[in-house]
């Protein structure tokens, strides 16, 4: 399946999605729904219609966060990232997060969801101390927390053997969320990493535009 199919198909999940009781849990599923069209269309080449599909996701993913379980902290990352990747601020997504306790949780995700937070924020000191603890973790991957310490510390050459390692590993993997096999950490990480000027020029990938 094509690109654009694969958004069509996304878009029509979405459309259905609406017709259902909206609770927390639907809410994120319309948001995964979106997340996945708006990949799609950035993956066609679509971009502004991918912007309009991911800033749907990301409010729908805020959306669900009333009656949420505890530390669902997806969906506050998942609303950071898609909104990165539409070319828009995120810096209420990040405050969110923050407010909700994510830079002082036990979790890793927790702790990974105030790291990117504070990396929106533009608070690299504190992205660096808080990503450093996720480091030398069985439950967290450690190319990710080597690259988000890397990029708080703008080491331009750390950060890209680490952004490189965790391309690979996603070219390794089996399942993607909605099976839109796209390396969106990579693509959130490189747009943080351009307003550091330490963004990488990365071979090319089918999980890459």
């Amino acid at each position: 399946m094509e690109w654009s199919e694969r958004a069509d198909t996304a878009i029509e999940r979405y459309a259905a999605g609406e017709t259902r009781g909206l609770d927390q849990r639907q809410l994120t599923q319309l948001g995964n729904a979106a997340w996945a069209a708006g990949l799609s269309l950035l993956m066609a080449g679509r971009t502004e219609e991918a912007a309009e599909w991911l800033r749907r996701s990301a409010q729908r993913y805020r959306d669900s966060w009333e009656g949420a379980p505890p530390d669902s902290w997806g969906r506050p990352i998942a609303a950071m990232k898609a909104l990165l990747l539409a070319g828009d601020d995120a810096v209420e997504a990040a405050r969110w997060a923050l407010d909700a306790g994510a830079a002082d949780a036990e979790s890793p995700i927790g702790r990974y969801a105030g790291t990117l937070a504070l990396l929106v924020l533009g608070d690299d000191v504190g992205a660096r101390v808080l990503g450093t603890t996720l480091r030398d973790r069985d439950d967290f991957p450690p190319d990710v927390a080597d690259a988000l310490v890397e990029l708080a510390g703008a080491d331009r050459v750390d950060y890209a053997i680490a952004l490189e390692n965790i391309l690979d590993s996603f070219e390794q993997r089996a399942d993607f969320l909605e099976d839109v096999a796209v390396a969106d950490t990579v693509l959130v990480l490189q747009r943080l990493a351009e307003t550091r000027g330490v963004a990488v020029e990365l071979e090319a990938s089918p999980l890459l535009p």
